[in-house]
């Protein structure tokens, strides 16, 4: 038999049973768009990473204390009655020669025992641990391979002026002038703080893009503008551009930055919880940088376990959860495909079942084997493709329901493309059975079956 003629009888069948076509393409189009919604979230979620990392060093090593063990050491902290002595010294007990008055250790890369020293850092603040300005001079004397170190915190605090209409709360963040370098931000208009506003205790801030729109209008309006933080006035020396992600736990859009002493004297007091963030200049050695830092803390902070992560492994472990979301998501994908598939079978055995005289009739004008094989596979392909086609189309339709709910999309060519593969696999792979049944009836079986 013509190839034109096969295609006509094709043709002919799917037209007359058009409402049975488009039920049976059903499991298709669940499975073609859900292929491609699988690989849109699955980009969308690979470029939000992206995006909420695109701001931090790929060096950044972030280390913080979590208050949840600030009570390990309490009664090593409380001995003789005294905070922040003894409890310094490597392993936290005294020696005699300590008793004494007098202190012959040290520690091996040169640091002098903390106790009972009239200098001593008083790292301890009372009963707490808070990292301090002189760990950032530890860390940046006695770690190698750094490029820098940096430390911040921040806070809640109320705000005003501008267009406020009254005192709204926004978070305040106490960081050092490398703070801008450090995590890649931008000024859209003047100059991130400066050291020497550091040491001056100067009031002046930079707004985040977020809140100089929210305050100020816009970022032209706000800069050298007066903005109240607590009550006190501080002038606006610069609005960053805006970008949308989080840098160093700080949400930079919607954060107001001050010098870091200036926060700790007009703002929070002695009552933070410090972050400290060291930049890594050899990227493949992590692990030993961190162990580094971690000898040196010891030596101000026996027995406390500090928190310490670095910008790569926060980047690893989202894009883990988006890869391991997409796989579930293709393990439904696939299953919805077998489901089609089987529907795809068991319509196209019940259309044998109803054509079995055709088909007799076909091998009896000398229809061959292959023919009507070709005849029944492509009613399979048909039904499929279809299937592929309006479930593309079904996915166009939801994209923008999905991102109303603020998962991020990201549709893609190749992602319709594999939806269509997928399709047309699936009706080959089960509409070949069926169809291979059919060509193996016996012409005189098939003439005589009611």
């Amino acid at each position: 038999m013509k190839k034109k003629e096969i295609l006509r009888l094709v043709a002919l069948n799917l037209l007359q049973n058009k409402f049975k076509v488009v039920l049976t393409s059903v499991g298709i189009i669940i499975g073609a768009a859900t292929i491609v919604m699988v690989i849109a979230i699955g980009r969308g979620g690979q470029e939000k990473v992206a995006e909420q990392f695109k701001n931090l060093n790929a060096g950044a090593i972030d280390i913080s204390y979590e208050e949840a063990t600030e009570n390990k050491n309490a009664d090593a902290k409380m001995e003789n009655g005294n905070f922040g002595g003894n409890q310094n010294m490597p392993g936290g007990k005294p020696d005699s020669s300590q008793k004494n008055g007098t202190d012959n250790k040290s520690n091996q890369n040169g640091k002098s025992a903390m106790g009972g020293n009239s200098n001593d850092k008083n790292r301890m603040n009372q009963d707490k641990i808070v990292l301090s300005e002189e760990d950032v001079e530890d860390i940046e004397t006695f770690v190698p391979d750094i490029s820098s170190v940096s430390i911040s915190y921040t806070t809640k605090t109320t705000v005003d002026g501008g267009e406020l209409e009254e005192e709204t709360s926004y978070t305040v963040a106490g960081v050092k002038s490398i703070y801008a370098e450090i995590s890649n931000l931008n000024l859209q208009v003047g100059e991130f703080l400066t050291k020497e506003e550091e040491e001056n205790k100067e009031k002046v801030c930079i707004l985040g893009a977020t809140v100089a729109k929210e305050i100020f209008g816009d970022a032209v309006s706000a800069y050298d503008s007066t903005l109240y933080i607590g009550g006190r006035a501080y002038t606006v020396n610069g609005v960053l551009q805006e970008i949308g992600s989080v840098s160093s736990g700080i949400s930079a859009d919607d954060a107001i930055f001050v010098p870091y002493s200036t926060g700790v004297k007009y703002i929070t007091g002695e009552n933070i919880s410090p972050t400290i963030t060291v930049i890594a200049e050899n990227l493949n050695d992590l692990e030993t940088t961190i162990e580094n830092i971690e000898t040196v803390l010891a030596e101000s902070y026996p027995n406390a376990e500090f928190t310490i992560t670095d910008a790569g492994s926060k980047m690893e472990a989202a894009s883990a959860s988006n890869d391991t979301l997409t796989t579930l998501l293709f393990a439904m994908a696939f299953i919805v495909f077998i489901v089609g598939g089987i529907g795809i079978m068991n319509v196209l055995f019940v259309s044998i079942k109803e054509r079995t005289k055709e088909i007799g009739i076909l091998k009896a004008i000398g229809c061959m084997k292959q023919d009507i094989l070709l005849e029944f596979l492509l009613e399979a392909c048909f039904i499929s493709v279809l299937g592929g086609v309006l479930g593309v189309l079904v996915s166009l339709g939801i994209t923008p329901i999905v991102k109303m709910a603020n998962i991020p999309v990201s549709l893609s060519i190749a992602g319709m493309l594999t939806a269509m593969v997928f399709a047309f696999v699936t009706g080959v792979t089960f509409g070949f059975y069926p169809a291979w049944k059919a060509s193996c009836l016996v012409p005189v079986d098939a003439l005589s079956e009611e």
